[in-house]
């Protein structure tokens, strides 16, 4: 091993390492180690720059446009929400829904089709008197095995797709992964539909715990100079009985509270208690919840505000700050009330917090909150508790978009447009036509994603340079070759999906292909049937919340807990990995 190979070698574990512990975001992360490549001349700046004008990543970029006038429009939502008024049965329901949505997220990205429809699926539970938790995970995961039946059914294909022309390969067409992706998806139902269905837990989502239990929720109220017991004691104003009561003055933070202790105008509680009990204590003259903007909490009766539930996304501005250093009221016009994090109270004032990805935000906003904030890069879901305004969608361009989408796709199949140039085409068309508007594109884009990839890029190309990728490829050949082709296949799919359980899909795929490709390139094999396995291995993540950004959406809103994941993903994962491992051993080798 070289010393450029160890450099790189130890750049790579430690950016692992920093990825799986959270300590930043994945694409600053990713990013930082490609420039210090950049700046020890392990690469060159063209080479460093080459992830920036990928064709798999571009075609990512305009596919979340795509993605985001199909879902303005709400022809797809409102079709399946007409579908599924028919369902009077789980069984029914989950044959109803989750097949018609496997077959969407073949074609439009799986993370904006989750968003849209946790709120359906919720609200469906809630009318038939059934946890979310037993709905919510099958969404994500039937999204996942539709989204690898096509070419464009997840980033990491066209990730895989656009590495594979790097290389001098001719890439895949557009219907290359039905092959596996048609079975592992019927597979993957079956399973959700009868096994996975019975491990499932029955757990309310988050805004019904806030409802029921107190242990759950953190309230702030202010002390004003009309409270009719200043310089009196706790006791005596009637307030001794608030659960975990703290009060912030000033500077100072009083936990220890007797009876005793004398309430001064400007104090301020922090304690728990059910809504009930903060509206009956709100009603108290001179005490206002704070909630972060001018807006009180007794204003929940009036049809100008709502409760709303967000997650915070992994490309979220938000992500890092404390609620205090945000401005969050000045910025969406909204309060937050409080935060969820994986299924924990979290025992801090609630300006204190500093906001993680997957972080569930209960916040008190104007009317038009939704609205305004339904495609923001910041939230994965957006929830209103009481039924939302309808939004005012025009007819026209919402069929002018799903035909526009069919017809590009019908061009991309037999062969007319290359799948860049047919998306490219699809999105000048959406522009022209004014179906978006230019400001709406910018909004509907993941920067942050597409940092992330067009940085992978550069991470394999410095393995691949340096000849660590070909080291490491030895390393496993040396371990699967005397047990067979099929024991060499198994290892590259089981090594890819705990790269991606652990860290994020495209990255898994990137750091993969370039050993996959020297893997090939030492069994004298064609590496196309490796680079299909690499890329289904890191799209089927299942069994951590953190691999995949639709598990991510879920698992707040489901109440879930990681170990739920690991129970009902495991069982999944090994039917899946059997699938694809069998089918690209026997089909292309």
């Amino acid at each position: 091993m070289t010393v450029e190979m160890l450099f790189v070698l130890i750049m790579v574990i430690i950016m692992l390492t920093v990825l799986l512990f959270e300590l930043g975001s994945p694409s600053i992360i990713v990013f930082m180690v490609l420039t210090i490549f950049l700046i020890t001349d392990i690469l060159h700046p063209k080479e460093a720059l080459s992830g920036f004008s990928n064709e798999g990543m571009l075609t990512v970029a305009l596919l979340f446009i795509i993605a985001g006038a199909l879902q303005k429009s709400g022809l797809i939502e409102k079709t399946i929400d007409t579908w599924l008024s028919g369902s009077r049965t789980r069984a029914g329901f989950m044959m109803r829904f989750f097949v018609p949505i496997s077959a969407f997220s073949g074609f439009i990205n799986n993370t904006p089709i989750v968003a849209t429809f946790t709120p359906i699926v919720k609200k469906w539970c809630e009318g038939h008197g059934i946890a979310p938790s037993k709905f919510l995970i099958p969404l994500s995961y039937a999204t996942i095995l539709g989204g690898t039946i096509t070419l464009i059914g997840t980033s990491t294909n066209l990730v895989v797709h656009g590495m594979l022309i790097d290389y001098g390969y001719p890439g895949f067409s557009l219907f290359q992964f039905a092959i596996i992706g048609v079975p592992i998806t019927i597979a993957g139902l079956i399973y959700i539909f009868t096994i996975g269905y019975r491990i499932l837990p029955e757990r309310n989502d988050f805004q019904q715990q806030m409802k029921e239990d107190t242990r759950e929720y953190i309230a702030e109220l202010v002390v004003k100079s009309s409270f009719p017991f200043i310089n009196q004691s706790v006791m005596k104003a009637g307030l001794k009985d608030l659960k975990g009561l703290e009060i912030i003055r000033g500077n100072k933070r009083l936990t220890t509270i007797r009876p005793t202790t004398i309430i001064q105008a400007g104090d301020r509680f922090i304690f728990s208690g059910l809504i009930s009990t903060l509206r009956d204590v709100q009603m108290t003259k001179g005490l206002t919840l704070r909630t972060g903007m001018d807006l009180e909490f007794n204003e929940l009766k009036k049809d100008n505000a709502n409760i709303v539930e967000a997650v915070v996304s992994h490309q979220s501005s938000l992500q890092s700050k404390s609620i205090k250093q945000l401005k969050f009221s000045s910025q969406y016009d909204a309060g937050i009330i409080a935060v969820h994090r994986k299924n924990e109270r979290i025992k801090s004032k609630v300006s204190d917090i500093i906001l993680k990805p997957g972080d569930v935000l209960l916040l008190l906003s104007r009317e038009n909150f939704v609205e305004k904030y339904n495609h923001s890069s910041d939230f994965y879901v957006l929830t209103p508790l009481n039924t939302p305004v309808e939004l005012k969608r025009d007819p026209i361009k919402a069929w002018f978009s799903i035909g526009l989408f069919i017809s590009i796709i019908l061009l991309v199949t037999f062969g007319v447009l290359s799948m860049f140039k047919g998306m490219a085409l699809a999105v000048i068309l959406l522009l022209l036509t004014n179906v978006i508007t230019p400001s709406e594109a910018k909004g509907y884009i993941h920067f942050d994603v597409l940092l992330l990839i067009s940085s992978s890029f550069g991470i394999g190309l410095a393995m691949s340079k340096t000849g660590l990728a070909g080291w490491i490829a030895e390393g496993l050949l040396t371990v699967g070759r005397p047990l067979g082709l099929f024991a060499v296949l198994l290892l590259i799919y089981v090594l890819t999906n705990i790269f991606t359980e652990l860290i994020t899909n495209s990255a898994a795929a990137i750091l993969m292909i370039p050993i996959g490709i020297e893997m090939a390139t030492s069994l004298q094999l064609e590496p196309l049937g490796i680079a299909v396995l690499i890329a289904i291995a890191a799209s089927a993540s299942f069994i951590t919340p953190i691999g995949y950004q639709t598990n991510m959406i879920v698992y707040g809103p489901g109440g879930y807990k990681f170990t739920d994941f690991i129970k009902i993903g495991t069982p999944l994962s090994l039917v899946v990995m059997a699938i694809a491992v069998s089918i690209v051993y026997y089909w292309w080798y």
